[in-house]
């Protein structure tokens, strides 16, 4: 096989095996989340959480949980970034993955770093997990319908190419502002202390049903084959930021009370 044959088959087996279609906010987004929670954390928060990133930021590590899903090593925390119920149903009562869901998986990941005995490894790779799983928690189709697998197969446009609407709400609307997820950052709405306290109140069940819920109205703001452009992202931009920023506070007050 000539190098150049080589260089298409590793290409093709890459975008073969690699899948696009998992529900996440694309790394503009997730690094975002990490940016924002990094600037609402305790100093103790921070010291503890650096020594354990070895230097890294939280925004560096939050796209982690994404790099891993090529490797077979980690297949069984793929289906951790999302979670399925029925609309008029509960988690707690509905069917569960066996294989476990974004709650279980965030809970996993406090247990862990909250365990005196779990080594540094163990704790670097649950802390970068959690990092991703609770910015996934608020891109609301990550609570989506089953069968459309978050919005993936619901095919839309946008500014005249083809998309799907998780796409549109992952990165699409996010990626048209052209910004580096510190620029977005710094752009978003500065929040009062009650504003944060606001966003923070609650429990992780309750920031579950509050993304379901919005993804029910992220639903019925389109309709299959429809043409996106910046009637769309001027209507539903200002949703993305808000869940950009409730992830990042959010994030923050779990870790300050890990580490408090």
């Amino acid at each position: 096989m000539t190098l150049k044959n080589s260089f298409i088959f590793a290409l093709f087996t890459f975008f073969t095996f690699t899948n696009f279609t998992t529900p996440n906010w694309g790394p503009t987004g997730h690094r975002t989340v990490g940016e924002i929670a990094a600037n609402h954390l305790t100093k103790k928060a921070n010291k503890e959480i650096n020594k354990i990133l070895n230097g890294h930021s939280i925004a560096w590590v939050s796209t982690y949980a994404d790099e891993i899903k090529s490797d077979r090593n980690y297949r069984r925390f793929y289906s951790w970034h999302y979670i399925n119920f029925p609309v008029n149903g509960k988690y707690e009562t509905s069917k569960k993955n066996p294989k476990g869901d974004l709650v279980t998986g965030i809970h996993t990941c406090i247990e862990v770093l909250k365990d005196e005995n779990s080594t540094k490894q163990d704790k670097n790779f649950y802390l970068k997990m959690l990092i991703h799983l609770i910015g996934d928690l608020h891109q609301p189709l990550h609570v989506g319908h089953k069968e459309d697998k978050g919005g993936n197969t619901i095919q839309v446009q946008w500014f005249g190419k083809g998309t799907n609407l998780h796409h549109v709400w992952d990165i699409d609307m996010i990626e048209k502002w052209n910004m580096s997820y510190t620029e977005l950052a710094c752009n978003i709405d500065i929040l009062s202390k009650e504003q944060v306290k606001k966003y923070q109140k609650g429990n992780l069940m309750d920031w579950v049903y509050e993304s379901k819920n919005l993804a029910e109205e992220v639903y019925r703001t389109v309709k299959p084959g429809e043409k996106l452009s910046y009637r769309y992202s001027y209507l539903h931009f200002s949703t993305v930021t808000e869940q950009l920023e409730k992830g990042g506070v959010r994030l923050a007050k779990i870790l300050n009370e890990i580490y408090k």
